[in-house]
């Protein structure tokens, strides 16, 4: 939403710069009209009359864009091969009244600016009274304020997208250059829905033992294992208060960790390495002494620098000896912060759902197998899609490339905006100062030297816009932090490329104008004026 305002914040500028030179071209006609005896209401009434049915016409046009791509978000979302994601989309009527309400208000306070003009024209009561406002190409930004103004604003917003672009497109390169604490390849995970088969959770459990000793004995798988919830999904993991022997809480602490039941061998189907103790056994079942492992993280809040292994702690009411400590791992997301985690034997805790296959081969085949063995024990049960890990952890950082790929869409409309008019500014400053240009040239001033007038003119413009736009990026990129990874909203590289981008475009930008007064005859620009 802010994004969509800004691009519709430079929009109205650009518009608004538009229509005041039309309303400067119009200038000596309204005032002819004040200074006969017509009414200024009138003259309101009429600008704003068709400020309002361009307006509606954009209105219309636009609805039937935004009704023709209603569904083009599905293009950012990442799906698996032979999946088609169908996403419908209803444009709410709510919607479309305050989308309607923008555009139509927009354009009728940006008719106001010619209006009120068009009233100081007429001031004078005489329309020669224009001839002290012609502009200069030096003198004529002094004089039109509200479009130098318009201007700044459509590059400090653009210097804001392309700034919040830059430090998106390095979270994303760092995202994909990050390891989740895991080893994706040749990786793949599914799930089988027990529940919904009808299974008690012996019964499930058994079938998972029995699944896993089937799948281990095909050529090219490695290992297999079974987790109640998987990582990089949005399903939650089980969380329960704990209370760790030794640990003295603060009065107002009530320490909870988030736990996965996971059979045994999951750490090494994972790739997640044992920094100590063991990893769980089919002798941790039910009638034996209930046991954990615990990550790093909480290892280091809870015991505080100790090895754990041999220690206690209490959960739902029973006391669980930790039996081993894990690399602390990602498990949610790639953004979040490092949090106190623990595994406990699927025997002990409850079924399994969530199973992982460690092999090389292709998914394909992989796919088949999983498929094949799950029939050959239940025809009634089947696996849900067999997708490579590293998939799965794409899947949960699409939000990241899909705001990546939305503000690369919106600002290139901005930069483009921002583009057409500081050229149209120029272009109408320098077409205003005909006559000064032919009395420099007149006075001995060289093309040159009407080329770096002009030019620095635009650039004046240009380092105005991007000094408002850095202090506005400041704190508008903090916005940015949720989908931020390893990237502080402050980052100096995104600023400076931004910097550049609107540098470049902005000399574009002046330089055709520049260069046409540049080429000014005097002769003709005096005789003309």
């Amino acid at each position: 939403m802010v994004v969509a305002a800004f691009v519709l914040l430079i929009a109205c500028a650009n518009v608004g710069n538009l229509l005041l030179v039309r309303s400067a071209a119009r200038r000596q006609k309204m005032a002819i009209r004040l200074s006969v005896g017509a009414r200024f209401s009138r003259l309101l009434k009429q600008l704003l009359i068709g400020e309002l049915v361009l307006s509606s016409l954009a209105v219309a046009g636009g609805f039937l864009i935004a009704y023709w791509s209603r569904n083009l978000i599905v293009l950012l979302r990442p799906t698996a091969p032979g999946i088609l994601l169908n996403l419908p989309a209803e444009i709410d009527w709510r919607v479309m009244a305050l989308s309607a309400g923008a555009c139509l208000v927009s354009a009728a306070i940006l008719g106001l600016i010619p209006a009120l003009q068009a009233r100081n024209c007429g001031a004078g009561n005489s329309p020669f009274a224009l001839r002290a406002e012609s502009g200069g190409v030096v003198g004529g930004f002094r004089r039109k304020h509200v479009r130098g103004v318009l201007i700044l604003a459509q590059v400090a917003l653009s210097f804001v997208l392309l700034t919040s672009k830059a430090l998106l497109v390095h979270s994303v390169r760092q995202i994909r250059t990050a390891s989740p604490g895991f080893v994706t390849q040749n990786l793949m995970t599914s799930w089988i829905d027990f529940v919904e088969a009808g299974y008690d959770v012996p019964r499930s459990l058994d079938f998972e033992d029995e699944l896993a000793d089937r799948l281990r004995q095909a050529p090219g798988v490695e290992l297999v294992a079974f987790s109640r919830a998987r990582p990089f999904t949005y399903r939650g993991y089980p969380s329960a208060p704990i209370a760790v022997e030794g640990y003295q809480t603060q009065p107002d602490e009530q320490p909870t960790s988030d736990y996965n039941p996971v059979s045994p061998g999951y750490l090494a189907a994972m790739g997640i390495p044992l920094v100590s103790g063991r990893e769980f056994t089919r002798a941790d079942n039910e009638k034996a002494p209930r046991v954990a492992l615990v990550d790093e993280t909480m290892a280091a809040q809870y015991w505080r620098g100790r090895d754990p292994v041999g220690k206690r702690f209490q959960m739902q009411g029973r006391w669980v000896q930790v039996v081993g400590v894990a690399k602390a791992s990602k498990y949610s997301n790639l953004l979040e912060k490092n949090k106190p985690f623990f595994y406990v034997p699927l025997r002990q805790s409850t079924r399994g759902e969530a199973v992982f296959i460690r092999a090389a081969l292709p998914l394909d085949a992989a796919a088949k197998l999983l498929s094949r063995e799950v029939h050959s024990l239940d025809v009634n049960l089947a696996a849900d899609e067999v997708l490579p890990m590293c998939n799965q952890v794409d899947r949960v950082t699409w939000t990241q490339r899909a705001a990546m790929k939305l503000l690369s869409i919106f600002g290139g409309l901005a930069l483009l905006l921002c583009a057409v008019g500081l050229y149209g500014v120029m272009s109408y400053s320098v077409s205003q100062g005909t006559r000064e240009l032919g009395l420099r040239m007149a006075l001995g001033a060289r093309g040159a030297d009407l080329l770096r007038i002009v030019m620095s003119e635009g650039m004046m413009l240009m380092a105005a816009g991007v000094i408002a736009g850095a202090v506005a990026a400041v704190s508008l990129t903090r916005l940015l932090g949720d989908l931020l990874y390893k990237t502080s909203p402050l980052d100096p590289s995104a600023f400076a490329i931004a910097l550049a981008v609107i540098a470049c475009v902005s000399v574009a930008a002046c330089f055709a104008p520049a260069y046409r007064a540049s080429q000014t005859d005097p002769v003709r620009a005096l005789r003309d004026s």
